[in-house]
């Protein structure tokens, strides 16, 4: 009988040779359902094998934590010093890294923890090498560098893949979609906006789950890998860059083509670097700070001016009240109002409420009850 990583290249063959059109759509359908069960399956057996161990515990701080992801050798201790000046041990041969190594960059008044993993290699979904843990700590983070080197760029298909396989999704937003399993009455679909799925693809998709009734709501579009990440529930969406290490050791014909075909694949800019030499340092700490989604808020106390020098770095979407949860869990209980100067608002020192969305550089001053 086959083990399951021949049952899942069998899936994966099937649908990779079945054109897809209005016919196969539900049957296809189908095999991704089922395609996605097994690899659930195979994570979940991979990640309680040899039960246990000890893992990688890192306890998050700052107000963002981002972690390096790259097979070994790529140069992630090496930049991780020049970014932190902290002193992870780097070595010309794989596997340096042999824990997680924190760092702290601070940039544009953001605090962002850094963290240093073992080398992802392919196969790391499901076990090999130290993915285990290194996937444990990766679903945890706020964002991803994928870092590659100039002589291995190709091996971004394979981090890409090996996320993927781990239920991690990078750089796609989480799809708008409420399932609501009932006792009776079959599969109701309801959608706001255009919907490519027709109800045949979706009851096929919820068969496979074993889910015979269910509401289900789709706010937006939705393809029938969503659809799937909805059921199975355990996906993160995570923002990632590319980083492309050790440019000094090439032409530069060589990096340019390198820079464009990445572009071309995967519709971002990769930041070429060279840990080694400090080559676009600034760059990339401004491609993290940008991916993460800062927003700088600069708070005004009752009496005297606004703190312009330390602002509070917020997350973009921010509201007031997430502001007043930071600063301390007494201001949401007491608070009254607000006045905000900013983009923001229509009008300077305008009077809010606590569910305002805040604007980066937006001045806020918080009132509560005494």
């Amino acid at each position: 009988m086959a083990g399951i990583e021949d049952q899942i290249k069998e899936i994966e063959d099937e649908i990779q040779n079945t054109v897809y059109n209005k016919a196969t759509s539900k049957h296809i359908g189908r095999l991704k359902a089922k395609l996605a069960k097994m690899k659930e399956e195979a994570v979940n057996r991979a990640m309680k094998a040899g039960g246990g161990g000890e893992g990688y515990a890192v306890k998050k701080s700052g107000d963002a934590t981002v972690v390096l992801v790259g097979f070994p050798s790529t140069g992630k201790s090496t930049l991780l010093n020049v970014l932190t000046g902290t002193q992870s041990e780097t070595g010309a041969y794989a596997f340096t890294t042999l824990t997680v190594v924190p760092g702290a960059l601070e940039h544009k008044g953001a605090k962002i923890q850094l963290l240093d993993i073992p080398g992802l290699i392919a196969g790391a979904a499901m076990g090999k090498g130290r993915g285990k843990e290194v996937i444990a700590v990766v679903r945890n983070a706020d964002m991803i560098v994928l870092l590659v080197d100039v002589f291995n760029e190709k091996h971004v298909d394979v981090l890409f893949r090996e996320l993927y396989d781990a239920g991690i999704r990078v750089n796609v937003p989480k799809p708008d979609i409420t399932i609501k399993k009932t006792s009776r009455g079959g599969v109701r679909l309801n959608a706001v906006g255009t919907l490519d799925l027709d109800i045949e693809e979706v009851r096929s998709i919820l068969t496979e789950n074993r889910i015979a009734s269910a509401d289900i709501l789709i706010r937006g579009n939705a393809t029938q890998d969503d659809l799937i990440d909805a059921i199975m529930g355990s996906r993160v969406y995570i923002p990632a860059i590319i980083a492309v290490n050790k440019v000094d050791l090439i032409d530069e014909k060589d990096r340019k083509k390198i820079e464009e075909d990445l572009t071309e694949r995967f519709g971002q800019k990769p930041i070429m670097i060279s840990a080694a030499t400090g080559y676009h340092m600034e760059e990339l700490k401004d491609a993290i700070y940008n991916a993460l989604g800062f927003i700088r808020i600069f708070l005004k106390p009752q009496a005297g001016p606004a703190d312009m020098d330390e602002p509070l770095i917020m997350r973009t979407g921010s509201k007031i009240e997430d502001v007043c949860r930071k600063l301390h869990r007494d201001f949401v209980d007491k608070f009254r109002y607000a006045r905000v100067w900013g983009t923001s608002v229509k009008h300077e020192a305008q009077r809010v409420g606590i569910a305002h969305n805040l604007a980066d550089e937006d001045i806020l001053q918080i009132i509560i009850e005494r």
